[in-house]
């Protein structure tokens, strides 16, 4: 059964429906969310609470389910995840595996044209992933 996601009022809200997108490893909810999330409150819906686990299932709903339809949603993602506590020290800690699905996620929004970012943004943004 797919789980219901609804759009998260405080930080607390958001980490209770990200515990249970990853520990079911939905996806789809974990697209839902991202969708109805605005990337600019991620860093302080996450507060100190990301993880390489939650940064990953991030990463494959983006790759799976968002960027071919809306790359600039996935950019956005992205570049405030960026900028959320603790991502300089989950991305350090990344496996090669985990840094090719990265890999493959930028791969897919550089062959996508979106006005909501250029080439050479995802360029500076692959530096800050570590890529």
């Amino acid at each position: 059964e797919k789980l219901r996601v609804s759009a998260p009022s405080n930080a607390y809200d958001f980490g209770q429906i990200v515990n249970a997108v990853n520990a079911t490893k939905d996806k789809a909810a974990c697209a839902d969310l991202l969708t109805i999330t605005d990337p600019k409150i991620l860093p302080v819906l996450l507060s100190n609470k990301l993880e390489g686990e939650i940064l990953l299932i991030f990463i494959q709903s983006l790759e799976h389910y968002i960027a071919g339809k809306d790359p600039g949603l996935a950019y956005q993602h992205l570049f405030y995840l960026s900028k959320a506590e603790r991502f300089k020290v989950v991305v350090a800690l990344l496996s090669k595996n985990e840094k090719e699905e990265v890999q493959q996620l930028f791969d897919l929004l550089s062959e996508s044209q979106s006005d909501q970012y250029s080439l050479e943004d995802l360029e500076s943004l692959k530096k800050i992933y570590e890529l």
